[in-house]
């Protein structure tokens, strides 16, 4: 399947390999999530050899506890400060300016994690994490940002979802290394952090030759020229106008907001609606439990019944699976649809961390048997897998992409950066406060997780919109017309007939017919006329704006958007 997506209209080889410079952001948020975990020992026994060395005595273990879930999570609040910059970065410097700069902190940040241990400092530790987590925390903002505009629309959602590949082969890369015959050791971990500098420096050398977004060029610069190149590169066809009259469309109907700042798109009554769809979805990210899996699945598994060695194994499983599921969902997101994907992942999700519970109480309950004991390790396990399996199909990847479509040029900029400040914090609430969950609930750990998944499905349901195959300005009427599932079943309804009759009676071309329905503008004077039977004329005058045709009432149920 994944095969089929390559073959598809659009996917030219420079768009390729504009997507596989930028997202090269997102393997680094990747790797640096999952590296912390499998030398998790060495770095504590380094923390404890650094202690006794400056204060002649024994650090506690509670205390070494709370040092490394400081290493952890000071990532996160990185992540919070370089995603809340997002917004600006991008408006200043462009999506691709941004990025270049961006590798700026990311080879900082690898350098002082490299050199941790030489300098016998776990400061140097704290501060590279915290580093490395502002330029991941960017890389969250523009990356998304830069492919959703670069992509043509038939394939934003499968070039969408390559951020999330992005980040499953940082993962995976991270969890391999770190096993303890490469660089698991009290000798290699440093070198393990260290490589965070690869994707940096890599990005460095691939990025330049890339353009800049199109959209950012022409809408935000007004560079109109540059931004035709920039297309005709990444088409590889001259043939670039359909891009170029919907920028323009998406443009008008932009020009009363410009630039949206936060506090603007806050309090706007139509970006309300969008932006708290987009928050509750970075949430149903990071509070279904993914991360806990992420930062601690070594220690889970060995509390299931499983030796280190296995279970250092058995998360690079989980890794594997990362890559391989979101590999399959790269063509469904097209296909099924975001809306339909997120449903399957967070229902799968909830299912599995039920079982992952139950296999804990059953090993808690029968523990005195040695066979039940080896099942319920196989059941944890195959459990996990299962549940990240889930989170591979929708939760994911959907959230970066989805918060994306939801905005046009204006106030794009500024919704990652609340989506993105929102996906960071609750990152590191997950990161600091796991390990104290799961001393209080101990075999309860997942059920916070799973009522939330519930909370998240129910949501989705009833108040995400379907954004497959909708141009962003399509996507913006569902709001303006109401956010409840009966009125963006109507306005897209609405969309739909208006965009044909103002093609059928040569009112503006089909690619305009979405910002007058946004806008309400009049007929673009350089609109071309069809006569029955006749060939494409000479343009005709402007002429008057005629009403649009009353909705018919709906006749099907009112079972979904």
């Amino acid at each position: 399947m994944a095969c089929e997506f390559l073959l598809v209209k659009g996917l030219t080889l420079f768009l390729s390999y504009a997507i596989l410079a930028a997202v090269l952001g997102m393997l680094q948020f990747g790797y640096n999530t999952g590296v912390i975990n499998a030398p998790e020992v060495n770095i504590e026994n380094f923390m404890k050899d650094v202690y006794k060395d400056r204060y002649g005595e024994d650090i506690s273990d509670d205390s070494v506890k709370t040092l490394y879930s400081v290493a952890v999570s000071i990532f996160a609040i990185g992540g919070m400060v370089g995603g809340f910059s997002g917004g600006t970065i991008a408006n200043r410097f462009g999506r691709k300016g941004g990025l270049l700069l961006n590798n700026v902190l990311g080879i900082v940040g690898a350098c002082l994690m490299g050199f941790t241990k030489l300098a016998e400092s776990y400061e140097m530790l704290f501060f590279g994490r915290f580093i490395i987590g502002v330029n991941c925390g960017l890389n969250t903002s523009l990356v998304p940002m830069y492919i959703s505009e670069i992509a043509p629309l038939n394939l934003r959602g499968g070039l969408g979802t390559v951020n999330q590949l992005a980040v499953t082969v940082g993962l995976l890369v991270s969890q391999v290394l770190g096993i303890e015959q490469i660089l698991g050791t009290n000798e290699g971990w440093p070198v393990l952090l260290g490589l965070a500098i690869c994707p940096a420096i890599l990005q460095l050398l691939l990025l330049p030759v890339c353009p800049e977004s199109p959209r950012y060029l022409l809408i935000t610069k007004q560079w109109e020229e540059e931004a035709r190149k920039a297309l005709r590169r990444l088409r590889a066809s001259n043939q670039v106008e359909e891009d170029i009259e919907e920028m323009r469309a998406e443009e008008r109907a932009q020009q009363a907001e410009s630039t949206i700042s936060m506090t603007e798109l806050i309090c706007s009554p139509t970006l309300r609606a969008p932006l708290v769809i987009g928050v509750v979805m970075q949430l149903s990210q990071q509070l279904s439990g993914i991360n806990a899996v992420f930062y601690y699945s070594t220690n889970l598994f060995t509390s299931s019944g499983l030796t280190d060695e296995s279970a250092k194994f058995a998360t690079i499983g989980i890794g594997a699976i990362m890559v391989c599921m979101t590999l399959v969902s790269i063509p469904l997101m097209d296909r099924t649809g975001r809306r339909t994907l997120h449903l399957y992942g967070l229902g799968g999700m909830f299912i599995f961390s039920i079982f992952i519970t139950i296999s804990f109480l059953i090993k808690e309950f029968f523990g005195y048997v040695q066979e039940m004991i080896d099942w319920m390790s196989y059941i944890s396990v195959v459990s996990t897998l299962c549940f990240v399996v889930f989170f591979a199909v929708g939760p994911g990847s959907i959230p970066w992409m989805i918060t994306a479509e939801l905005f046009s040029q204006g106030p794009r900029p500024a919704a990652m950066s609340i989506a993105v400040l929102v996906n960071w914090m609750a990152n590191f609430l997950v990161g600091i406060g796991f390990p104290s969950m799961k001393s209080s609930l101990e075999n309860y750990t997942f059920l916070p997780f799973s009522a939330f998944l519930a909370i998240f499905w129910i949501f989705t349901y009833k108040k995400v919109p379907e954004t497959k195959n909708k141009t962003f300005e399509e996507i913006l009427a569902l709001f303006r017309h109401g956010n409840d599932r009966s009125s963006l079943r109507d306005s897209r309804l609405y969309g739909s007939m208006l965009n044909c009759v103002n093609a059928l009676e040569g009112h503006i071309p089909p690619a305009e017919s979405a910002a007058l329905m946004v806008a309400e503008e009049k007929p673009h004077p350089d609109s071309f006329v069809f006569a029955a039977g006749s060939e494409r004329s000479s343009v005709a005058p402007a002429q008057p704006e005629r009403p649009p045709p009353p909705l018919p009432p709906p006749r099907f149920p009112n079972s979904g958007v």
